[in-house]
């Protein structure tokens, strides 16, 4: 055998065992949420369950508690919709305008502003958590979904920010410097010139905005109500609501159902974020 044959075999072989080590959490949780309380009770975890079962996933959906509360993900599930739809589109038009602005009309200071801005990029979160509440307090928006809402636009606004800016910042002045001398203004260069040639960016932070927001914990559990929970505090309390009997498939099913959402994202729009990233988007 050829050394360029035996490196490759060792290189493919390194990413086979690295993807089946990555996947093996994802097997063990659908294996587990297709069986019944016997086999898991008789079986091991890596073992096939005997047929599909999905009375553990109508549970997990309807009627498994939280506590007293016995309503299943579903309300959960509901709030987290309500809550990233708006989130995400209004931090990434947000961001796309304030990358707009400091990349093709940047003002004296403008640099610096972008600066300060990046620190909130880098912050960590927990940091914000009581100037948060007390703001959302004197708004009026404590444990509303409408105050979980602004507190993700807020906290997604650097990111967004730094990706629109660093792509625009590629896009060829002369473009805009034509479209000024034509008559264009502020607003119908953005939308006529700048804006369709956003897809790959756009697609980049809607698709990591979402991930961000669906998948948060530490805003929801910190900013939620009773009726305002997202899915993952659902998720959370459901895993740790303590019974006689623990329902394994139950919680997989849930974990899965909880993690489906950014599952279906990557799988489906996962190229045009490759592309995005690649067309600029972490270019300095």
């Amino acid at each position: 055998m050829s050394t360029k044959f035996l490196s490759r075999l060792a290189i493919y072989s390194l990413l086979i065992f690295a993807a089946l080590f990555f996947l093996a959490p994802l097997y063990v949780m659908l294996a587990t949420s297709f069986k019944d309380a016997e086999q898991i009770r008789t079986g091991n975890l890596l073992s096939l369950p005997s047929s599909l079962n999905f009375e553990s996933w109508g549970l997990a959906w309807s009627s498994a508690c939280t506590g007293v509360d016995c309503r299943g993900l579903k309300p959960y599930f509901l709030n987290s919709v309500i809550l990233a739809v708006p989130s995400v589109l209004i931090s990434t038009a947000w961001g796309a305008i304030n990358g707009y602005v400091l990349s093709m009309w940047k003002f004296k200071g403008s640099e610096l502003l972008f600066g300060f801005m990046l620190f909130g990029v880098f912050m960590p979160f927990q940091v914000v958590l009581l100037p948060m509440s007390q703001v959302l307090g004197f708004l009026g928006l404590s444990s509303s979904l409408g105050g979980l809402v602004l507190v993700h636009c807020i906290a997604g606004l650097a990111g967004t920010t730094l990706f629109f800016r660093n792509y625009y910042t590629a896009i060829p002045k002369e473009l805009v410097n034509a479209a000024r001398m034509d008559g264009a203004g502020f607003w119908r260069i953005f939308f006529r010139i700048v804006v369709p040639m956003s897809t790959p960016i756009l697609m980049v932070t809607l698709i990591w905005q979402f991930t961000n927001i669906w998948n948060d914990f530490l805003f929801g559990v910190a900013f939620s109500g009773a009726d305002s929970k997202p899915i993952t505090v659902g998720l959370n309390n459901m895993a740790n609501t303590s019974s006689s009997v623990k329902s394994y498939n139950v919680d997989m099913a849930a974990a899965v159902i909880a993690g489906l959402p950014t599952m279906l994202v990557y799988v489906l729009a996962g190229q045009y974020f490759v592309k995005g990233l690649t067309a600029g988007a972490v270019k300095g």
